[in-house]
């Protein structure tokens, strides 16, 4: 698991290689990743956005940029944590994914970007 803290939010992000959903033999490797978000902040605050940069072990970068995060757009009141999961496809064994949410704060209006930590994603083969 990976983690930071960026203007008060906490992100960890844990993930899992997927392997009913790989196809090696077709350079096919599904990851699922689960992310929560905790605000740790005095004010309420919605997230907007995300961006997300995946690199595969051939150097090849993909930008995913989207409203909200699996269909949602949530308000995460102080104290408070929302988390979800999603999935990721590579075709190659090891690759990463970092970025970003742009975020709302409530209170006055203000847009801010909070950090994704950079996670690797590596089918467990290939950690022997």
């Amino acid at each position: 698991m990976v983690k930071t803290t960026t203007h008060n939010i906490e992100i960890s992000v844990d993930v899992k290689y997927y392997p009913q959903q790989s196809v090696p033999r077709e350079n096919h490797y599904f990851f699922v990743y689960f992310v929560t978000i905790q605000n740790k902040g005095d004010t309420s605050v919605q997230l907007l956005k995300r961006h997300w940069d995946i690199v595969d072990s051939n150097a090849e970068v993909r930008t995913v940029d989207g409203e909200g995060v699996v269909g949602e757009t949530p308000v995460i009141e102080p104290g408070e944590k929302f988390e979800y999961n999603s999935g990721c496809n590579l075709v190659t064994e090891i690759g990463c994914m970092g970025g970003y949410y742009t975020m709302h704060r409530m209170m006055d209006e203000k847009q801010f970007k909070v950090t994704i930590p950079q996670f690797n994603m590596v089918v467990p083969a290939k950690l022997n």
